[in-house]
C-alpha cells in the first residue's frame, strides 16, 4: 500500500491508497499521512518541465531529505496561511532538489496566495487611512510578483494621491496670477456735507475727508451743484457724490483714485479690467457654449474665451461683473448634485473534489499456460539456446528456461504485471489474470478571494462606466494581394534599386501577403451607473452590469463569446451599500464505477463501488456604496443678486 497526502489552495486532505504487487523497481513511496504543499496534475507537472540538453548534477541523499523536511514544514506554514514563510521554505525545497516538480509548483501558488493576501491588507489599510501599512503591503507584494497588475494599479493610486495634497512651488502658485485689484483703505467713522462748490472740487472735498487723494480727470466739468446729507459712511458717501456729479472713480492704489465722468468711452478707458479663468468641469460642449453666451448678453462680457477641450471659460471684464459672474455661475452649478461611487468588487473561487470508494477488478484476463510458454520460447530461440549451451538450464526443463529468461529483463509479458492464479493441469492449465483493486480515500478542496476597491465621482445623471478584464484580439476577416507582381516599392523593386536589395524583392516576388483585420473584444465585467440625487437625500442608481468571456469554441475561426447582463434600477440613502451578486461559473460533476448489480444494492455499494464528485463555484459580488459630496438647493427659489451696472452718461 502506498499513501500520499495532497493539497491543493485551501484546508483539504486527501489520501490516495492504491493496493498493488510489490515491484522492487517500484518508486520510493511516501510515508504515511505526510503532509505535501498544493499539488499540480500530471499535465500540468509534465507542462513546467523544461527539457534541457545539459546534464543535472545528481542530487544527494542529505539534501533530498533536508527538502523534504522543508516541504512538510511549509506545508504545515500554507495550513496557517502563513504564506509569506512558506513561500521561502518552498523555494529552498525547490533549490535543494530540483529534480521534484512539486517543489516549484508549490511555491507558485503560495505566491500567488502571498500576493492575494498582500494586496487585500492593502485595501484595509486604506480604508483605515494608514498610509504605511498600504505602501508596504504593496511594496512586498510586487517584489513578489512584479508582473501583477493589481498591485502595479494600486501603487499608481498611492501615487496620485500623494501627488495631489504635494503643496505647489511658490513660483507656479504666482504664475497662475496676474495681481490683485487695489483696494482702498479710508478712515473710518461717519460724516456730514453740507457743499455747494464746482464738481472738481466738491470731489477732493468729499474725498479727503475719508483719507483718499482724488485725481480728477479733465472731463469732469461743468456747473456748480449741491450736497446735503449727514453721516455717512464711505461707500455712501462715493455713491452720493457720484450721482451728483455724474462721475465714477478707479482706485489706484490704497490712498489714491482717480476720477472721471461717467461716459462709455471713459469707462472702456479707466476701468481695471481682470483676467480669469473659470473650470467648469462636467459639463457637455453645448452647456459650456451656452454659459459663454450667459457672459456676452446678460453681463455684456465683449471678451470671452470658451475652450471646449479643456472644459475653461476665460473673461476678461470688470471685478464687479466678475464678482456677479461667479455668484450666478455658482448657484447653477450648486443646483447639479455630484455623487461618489465606492465600488468594491470580490470575487469568491471554491472548488471541492471528492474520490471515496474501492475500485474493485472490472475486467478479468484469463489465458492457456501451454501456449503462453511456447509462444515465449518460440519468440526467444536465440536466448534459449545460449541458456541451454551455458549450462544453466537442461534442454527439457521449461520452467527454469522461462525464469532465467524473465529474471534477465530480456523478456517481458503483461499477463506476468498482475499476477495470475492456475487452474486444471497439462496442456489444459488455464491462468486467470485480475485487474489490482484500488482504495480511494481523496478530498481536494480550495477557496480564494480577490478584492478590489474604485470610486467613481459623478454629477446627477452623468453616466460613469468601470471596465475590468482584458482586451482580446479576434481575427474578424483578412486581405491577401492575389497579384502575381510581387511588392513595388519605388526606388527599390524599380529603377535606382540597389544590388544588395534586389537578391530580396527578387524574393518576394510573386508571394502573397495576408493582412488580418483585429478587433479587441473588451472581456470581462463592464458595470455602468448613473445615479440621481432626489429632494429627499437619497439617491436613484440605475445600473447596467455585463459580463463576457470566450466560451471555449470557435465558428470559422471565430470566437464564441459568452455574455451574462444585468439591468435594473434602486434608490437607496446615502452611505447605504447596494450589493449584487453575479453566479459566474457553477458545475457540478458525479460519476459511479463498480461492478453491476452489486454497486446498485443499498448499504453495500458504499463498500463496491467507487464515487467521484467535483463541485466548482465563481461568484462575482459587487458593493455600491453612494456619498453625495454635493447636494441640492433647498425647495424653493434662490435668493435674489443685485447687480449693479454703470450709467452711460448725459
Amino acid at each position: 500500500m502506498m499513501g500520499a497526502l495532497m493539497r491543493y489552495g485551501g484546508l483539504a486532505v486527501a489520501i490516495l491508497l492504491a493496493v498493488s504487487a510489490p515491484n522492487a523497481d517500484a518508486q520510493q513511496a511516501t510515508p504515511p499521512n505526510q503532509t505535501s504543499a498544493p499539488q499540480v496534475t500530471s499535465a500540468q507537472a509534465a507542462a513546467q518541465q523544461i527539457p534541457s540538453t545539459e546534464k543535472t548534477k545528481p542530487v544527494s541523499g542529505k539534501d533530498r531529505r533536508r527538502a523534504a523536511k522543508l516541504f512538510i514544514e511549509a506545508t504545515k506554514l500554507f495550513e496557517q496561511e502563513q504564506f509569506d514563510s512558506a513561500l521561502r521554505d518552498y523555494e529552498k525545497a525547490a533549490a535543494l532538489d530540483p529534480s521534484n516538480v512539486n517543489y516549484s509548483a508549490a511555491a507558485k501558488v503560495a505566491r500567488s496566495h502571498a500576493v492575494t493576501e498582500l494586496i487585500q491588507v492593502a485595501a484595509k489599510a486604506r480604508m483605515g487611512k494608514d498610509v504605511a501599512a498600504e505602501r508596504a503591503a504593496l511594496e512586498r507584494a510586487a517584489e513578489l510578483d512584479p508582473q501583477n497588475e493589481q498591485a502595479a494599479e494600486h501603487l499608481r493610486r498611492m501615487a496620485d494621491d500623494a501627488m495631489a495634497v504635494h503643496p505647489k512651488a511658490i513660483y507656479e502658485q504666482a504664475a497662475s496670477s496676474l495681481g490683485e485689484t487695489p483696494t482702498l483703505e479710508p478712515i473710518g467713522g461717519k460724516h456730514s456735507f453740507h457743499l455747494r462748490s464746482d464738481r472738481r472740487q466738491m470731489i477732493q472735498t468729499v474725498f479727503r475727508s475719508y483719507g483718499i487723494e482724488a485725481s480728477v480727470d479733465q472731463s469732469v466739468s461743468g456747473s456748480s451743484v449741491k450736497l446735503d446729507v449727514d453721516d455717512l459712511a464711505f461707500e455712501q458717501a462715493v455713491q452720493a457724490v457720484g450721482m451728483v456729479t455724474s462721475t465714477f472713480m478707479v482706485p489706484l492704489d490704497a490712498h489714491r483714485v482717480v476720477v472721471a465722468r461717467d461716459t462709455r468711452e471713459n469707462r472702456l478707458q479707466f476701468t481695471r479690467l481682470e483676467l480669469e479663468t473659470i473650470y467648469v468641469g462636467g459639463l457637455t460642449a453645448a452647456e459650456l457654449t451656452e454659459v459663454g453666451n450667459l457672459a456676452k448678453n446678460v453681463f455684456q462680457v465683449q471678451q470671452v474665451a470658451v475652450d471646449q477641450t479643456s472644459g475653461t471659460l476665460t473673461i476678461r471684464a470688470a471685478p464687479n461683473t466678475l464678482n456677479a459672474f461667479n455668484n450666478t455661475l455658482r448657484v447653477l452649478l450648486d443646483g447639479r448634485s455630484q455623487v461618489l461611487l465606492e465600488v468594491r468588487l470580490i470575487q469568491l473561487a471554491q472548488l471541492n473534489q471528492r474520490n471515496i470508494g474501492v475500485q474493485l477488478p472490472q475486467q478479468v484476463t484469463a489465458f492457456n499456460v501451454y501456449s503462453e510458454e511456447q509462444a515465449i520460447l518460440n519468440a526467444n530461440q536465440a536466448l534459449v539456446q545460449q541458456i541451454i549451451a551455458s549450462g544453466l538450464a537442461a534442454p527439457g526443463d521449461t520452467l527454469a528456461i522461462l525464469g532465467i529468461l524473465l529474471a534477465s529483463g530480456q523478456v517481458s509479458s503483461a499477463i506476468f504485471s498482475n499476477g495470475f492464479v492456475l487452474v486444471g493441469g497439462g496442456i489444459t492449465a488455464t491462468g486467470i489474470s485480475p485487474t489490482p483493486a484500488t482504495l480511494n480515500l481523496s478530498l481536494n478542496s480550495s477557496e480564494s478571494r480577490e478584492l478590489d476597491h474604485i470610486q467613481l465621482r459623478l454629477g446627477d445623471g452623468e453616466q460613469g462606466t468601470l471596465k475590468t478584464g482584458m482586451r482580446y484580439p479576434i481575427t474578424t476577416s483578412s486581405f491577401s494581394n492575389l497579384g502575381a507582381g510581387g511588392i513595388n516599392i519605388p526606388g527599390l523593386s524599380s529603377a535606382g534599386s540597389s544590388s544588395s536589395l534586389q537578391s530580396i524583392i527578387s524574393s518576394l516576388t510573386g508571394n502573397s501577403l495576408t493582412v488580418p483585420q483585429i478587433e479587441y473584444q473588451d472581456l470581462g465585467l463592464t458595470l455602468k451607473a448613473t445615479p440621481r440625487v432626489i429632494r429627499s437625500g437619497e439617491v436613484a442608481l440605475t445600473m447596467d452590469m455585463k459580463i463576457t468571456a470566450l466560451a471555449g469554441g470557435s465558428l470559422n475561426g471565430v470566437p464564441v463569446l459568452n455574455n451574462r447582463s444585468y439591468s435594473g434600477a434602486i434608490t437607496v440613502k446615502d452611505g447605504q451599500g447596494v450589493v449584487l451578486v453575479s453566479q459566474v461559473d457553477k458545475q457540478e460533476s458525479r460519476a459511479l464505477s463498480g461492478l453491476p448489480t452489486i454497486s446498485e444494492i443499498p448499504g453495500f455499494n458504499d463498500v463496491a463501488s467507487n464515487k467521484e464528485t467535483q463541485q466548482n463555484y465563481a461568484s462575482l459580488l459587487i458593493v455600491i456604496t453612494p456619498h453625495v459630496v454635493r447636494g441640492t438647493q433647498a425647495a424653493g427659489r434662490t435668493p435674489m443678486m443685485r447687480v449693479e451696472r454703470g450709467r452711460t452718461g448725459q
